[in-house]
């Protein structure tokens, strides 16, 4: 065996005490001369390492806590202790687009301005109005969409939330698919263009959205899964997810529909979903939505500090 005398580089220069003590002593009277703010800020540099963002981040949607595109979804958000707001784009009717605010600059700001003051975050926006509306048959989806995207665009927000809603979802509604698929080949277009995604959200199982994925063809079009989905149609929501995988998921509801809050609901394993997210390696927002007290289900407070609460101690925990 080789001592460690031979185990050196011999070329290796060798380090000269005197020389790096006088270099020690230039160091520290240099730091001396530095004002006083200064050296504070450099020390507390030297030890302060960068907060490590959570994996999982929580949100809450603004029209279920009854905040609909309100500047006051930011305040109660924070009250009920979520990390972010899915802000709507307003109601549809019979309008040509959304009835939004959010296409006003000075609006915008101050949403933007409101959440940064909160130490919120807004992941996505919501085209919630075709819960009702139809994505196949509205002459006007295209204006629609292009609004949402506009919008994303002006407040930096990645994600769009787009329900297929009742009358649109394929798996009630099969005979327009056609019409669907032309839309949403058309919405990703739209989407790549923005450099955003638009989180398709519909009642199909996992092989049958990988399918229409496949036949979109467009990186702008993701799945945002709702677990509700599954388990009302009696499917395995754990073994969906990682059918699905991370590439194609952007965001999740992460609740089921009314009746108990999440730590009580037998329906509902944030221990499997968390292990599978893990396992596929996926991060990104987890967004209440139901998961309501069937007692009590007006009372936003108790419902969505509840399910905020839970999903924390399961997703973030240290």
């Amino acid at each position: 065996m080789n001592s460690s005398a031979e185990c050196q580089n011999t070329t290796a220069p060798r380090i000269n005490r005197r020389a790096f003590l006088e270099r020690a002593a230039l160091v520290g009277g240099a730091l001396t001369l530095l004002p006083g703010s200064l050296l504070a800020q450099t020390n507390a540099n030297a030890v302060a390492a960068p907060a490590k963002a959570p994996r999982y981040k929580i949100a809450v949607c603004d029209w279920m806590i009854l905040k609909r595109q309100k500047l006051g979804a930011f305040a109660l958000a924070k009250e009920l202790g979520a990390d972010g707001v899915e802000v709507d784009m307003g109601s549809l009717g019979e309008r040509e687009t959304f009835e939004s605010q959010l296409n006003k600059p000075e609006v915008r700001q101050q949403f933007l301005d409101q959440a940064r003051a909160l130490g919120l975050e807004i992941p996505s926006l919501a085209m919630s109005g075709f819960y009702a509306q139809s994505f196949a048959e509205r002459a006007t989806v295209p204006r629609m969409v292009q609004d949402c995207l506009d919008t994303m665009v002006a407040m930096q927000v990645e994600t769009a939330f787009l329900p297929l809603g009742v009358k649109s979802d394929l798996l009630q509604h099969p005979e327009v698919r056609p019409a669907v698929l032309e839309r949403l080949k058309a919405a990703g277009a739209q989407a790549e263009k923005a450099g955003v995604v638009i989180g398709v959200e519909s009642e199909l199982d996992a092989a049958a959205q990988i399918k229409l994925l496949d036949e979109v063809g467009s990186p702008g079009i993701k799945i945002y899964y709702n677990l509700a989905n599954a388990i009302q149609h009696g499917r395995n929501y754990v073994q969906e997810l990682l059918q699905l995988g991370k590439a194609r998921l952007c965001q999740i509801h992460c609740t089921n529909t009314d009746g108990f809050w999440l730590q009580n609901d037998p329906q509902v394993n944030l221990l499997n979903i968390k292990s599978a997210l893990d396992a596929m390696g996926w991060s990104g927002w987890l967004v209440v939505e139901r998961s309501r007290d069937a007692k009590d289900a007006r009372n936003v407070k108790k419902n969505f500090s509840a399910n905020v609460a839970y999903l924390k101690s399961i997703f973030q925990k240290s």
